[in-house]
């Protein structure tokens, strides 16, 4: 039997979820630049951790310097090393040129000139982001690593879970539907719980110089915006010229390159007004149902023809608590960045894939792009589209999920 007082271990876990003092808690911060990263970094020195900030070099941005609107680019580089002199805290830029260059840039252009829609910020969170720079972070002795994105992690009874940011409006969730759980288990998102003004207003509290600074837009890699010009430096023949023909067969007109396209768009078609063959009565307006690559074909219809209710997803990543090949469940699930939830059934398979059936038809759902599931706030996981065809809405079981938008904007171009 124990005598004398008793003395009971209570574990102190930090504002990380660490059982470590702040001081003796290495966290690396991925500095881009920006007003959020660098908020992060502050919020984090002023809490007494050990940080290290680091800032990735991903492509030449010699050309960049001074343009404003994109990340990584040299005057981004400058403004972290600003952040960190101000903060106090080591700063170190990493070349990733050649590792970015192989697993987002080649793979962009590539998906691009095979008619998808690709999103190459998704690319860079799995590879360059999650995958290369927290190996990076382990090496350098770190206990976690921290970034800016608007993404709440929540502990759930099975570890951590990932859930859309407080502020709808700047939620990053669709983008991170790529991070596994072994990645999840070192990364933490600050900024999750906090609207944007409220970030401005610390960054002006920490007297941060890029306080005032703009937020990204563009891809970083494509100046101006000109995607069609990117690929076609990189895929000379995506840019051949070929046919531009309606569903129905009919010859329309020609195009310069199936690249300057997308699944939904309506302008820049220059084929005119045109009339139904039976009827003579005005068509109406026609929007691009689909792209060809092997016979270098711009597909095109009227809008009805671009609805979907079943797609068709590969590469999965799971991050839901169950999720057995062929089970039904119930989602809420977002086919671009931009769009409300729609309800759905989602069934995976045992071949890293699932098929979505949506309650209602999604339009201008473009391969390339991103289908992101959701059970209520919580990102259960995601995958590649690869095929969006029409079919009969399935009969859905409860009202679980929030409801398709009635607005849902057609795809264009990220």
């Amino acid at each position: 039997m124990l005598s004398g007082p008793l003395h009971l271990y209570c574990a102190v876990m930090n504002s990380l979820g660490i059982d470590k003092a702040p001081a003796a808690t290495r966290v690396v911060v991925a500095m881009s630049g920006g007003v959020d990263s660098s908020v992060v970094a502050a919020l984090l020195a002023e809490q007494g951790y050990d940080v290290l900030g680091v800032t990735l070099q991903l492509y030449d941005h010699g050309a960049a310097i001074g343009r404003k609107g994109a990340c990584c680019a040299g005057q981004d580089i400058h403004d972290a090393r600003q952040v960190a002199d101000r903060l106090g805290v080591p700063h170190y830029v990493l070349d990733y040129e050649e590792r970015f260059r192989r697993d987002v840039i080649e793979p962009f252009a590539a998906a691009y000139a095979q008619g998808e829609t690709p999103i190459p910020c998704v690319a860079c969170n799995r590879t360059a982001k999650f995958r290369d720079l927290l190996a990076t972070a382990r090496d350098l002795d770190a206990d976690a690593m921290a970034t800016g994105h608007y993404v709440r992690r929540v502990m759930g009874p099975d570890g951590p879970e990932l859930h859309r940011a407080a502020d709808a409006d700047r939620d990053q969730s669709y983008f991170l539907f790529g991070t596994t759980r072994e990645q999840l288990a070192m990364l933490h998102f600050p900024l999750g719980g906090l609207p944007k003004a409220e970030v401005r207003d610390l960054a002006r509290r920490f007297g941060l110089s890029n306080a005032a600074k703009p937020d990204s837009q563009d891809i970083c890699f494509v100046p101006n915006g000109s995607y069609a010009r990117v690929v076609e430096r990189l895929r000379p023949g995506a840019a051949e010229p070929g046919e531009i023909v309606h569903t129905d067969g009919r010859r329309l007109g020609r195009h310069d390159g199936i690249i300057n396209y997308t699944v939904g768009q309506r302008r820049g078609l220059n084929i005119g007004g045109r009339k139904d063959p039976q009827t003579g009565e005005d068509e109406g307006a026609l929007y691009v149902v689909r792209l060809d690559p092997d016979t270098r074909r711009v597909v095109v219809g009227p809008r009805a023809a671009l609805g979907a209710t079943i797609i068709n997803v590969a590469n999965v990543n799971w991050l839901g608590s169950h999720g057995a090949a062929g089970q039904r469940m119930d989602v809420s699930a977002k086919l671009r960045s931009t769009h409300h939830p729609s309800s759905a059934a989602l069934f995976l398979d045992d071949q890293g894939g699932a098929r979505l059936e949506l309650v209602a038809p999604e339009y201008g759902v473009a391969p390339g792009q991103a289908a992101v599931f959701y059970d209520g706030d919580r990102l259960l996981g995601g995958g590649d589209i690869k095929r969006a065809d029409p079919a009969l809405p399935y009969a859905p079981r409860s009202a679980a999920g929030t409801s398709p938008s009635a607005n849902s904007r057609l795809s264009s171009r990220p």
